[in-house]
């Protein structure tokens, strides 16, 4: 079941934030996550963000910002089980458009986001982490 975020769900879902980004993004220090996590658990109750949820525990999450993924994370293992097609589905049926950035390193994302019909716009740099990324952008047709 795919709902909304609700007030109950946010250390679950910073959880998995954490735990999915360290896995997915190995080549950036981990203390670059732990020093993003407490504003993102601050700024998730006021992002668009929905939990797909089984036997009333979270597997996952997508995050908008209007129509940009901000993030698509799925529990380390529940991952590889098609809950972020899922999630990214959900999100392609409210809107008409999506973009979102890729790390260029994380060729396991960039490789989902092109099997949903995702485009490569440009390579950018994120400031933050030095790393390059795709930005790709998705239309309903």
């Amino acid at each position: 079941m795919i709902r909304i975020l609700e007030e109950k769900d946010i250390d679950t879902v910073i959880q998995i934030w954490f735990e999915a980004n360290k896995k997915a993004h190995d080549f950036i220090p981990e203390s670059y996550w732990l020093g993003k996590f407490d504003e993102v658990k601050n700024i998730l109750p006021q992002a668009e963000v929905y939990v797909y949820e089984s036997n009333n525990e979270i597997k996952g999450f997508i995050g908008l910002i209007d129509n940009y993924v901000a993030g698509i994370f799925i529990s380390i293992e529940s991952q590889s089980k098609g809950i972020g097609k899922k999630l990214l589905c959900y999100a392609k049926e409210k809107k008409t458009n999506l973009s979102l950035s890729v790390y260029i390193k994380n060729s396991r994302a960039i490789n989902f986001y092109k099997r949903e019909n995702f485009k490569v716009i440009s390579e950018n740099l994120d400031e933050n982490t030095g790393e390059k990324e795709f930005f790709m952008t998705w239309e309903n047709k």
